[in-house]
């Protein structure tokens, strides 16, 4: 057993994700397309129109962040908005025919992508899963209460 203590495991989840990001912004740069518009492209692809409150809360983003960027897609004609018919305080947000192309042709070349470095680790569908099951585990865990030692210390990466 080594007495090197192994790297946090938010450590090694930052680490992915930045890896993955700048992966991702690279295949998504061959269709001009920024990593955050796929991200909102991502959420309003099922043509039902979504509130900008849950578009911010699903591709973490502050809503005054949002907005600027929604108002450069709208700009690029790849997003629209338009009343809610239920709540007319409400705007929705839409892919408009552009929009939905984009997306099309980048989902394409981003799940060959990650097909490619799925195989490339052996993954049978394991990551997804067990990342989904610790997304929901952290959603019910309360956070470490002070006073609680924890288990292990796990000492930080340099």
């Amino acid at each position: 057993m080594s007495s090197v203590p192994s790297p946090a495991l938010a450590h090694l989840l930052s680490h992915a994700e930045r890896r993955l990001g700048l992966r991702m912004t690279a295949v998504l740069a061959e269709e001009n397309c920024s990593l955050e518009q796929w991200r909102v492209m991502s959420v309003i692809a099922d043509g039902k129109g979504h509130p900008m409150t849950e578009i911010a809360d699903q591709v973490l983003m502050p809503a005054p962040s949002l907005t600027k960027l929604v108002d450069r897609m709208v700009a690029d004609n790849l997003v629209y908005r338009r009343p809610d018919s239920a709540d007319r305080r409400r705007v929705l947000l839409h892919l408009t025919a552009r929009g939905r192309t984009l997306h099309q042709h980048a989902a394409h070349r981003l799940l060959t992508d990650q097909t490619r470095l799925l195989g490339a680790i052996d993954d049978q569908g394991d990551l997804v899963r067990l990342l989904a099951r610790l997304t929901a585990a952290l959603d019910q865990e309360p956070a470490h209460q002070a006073g609680d030692e924890p288990a292990e210390k796990i000492l930080p990466v340099s």
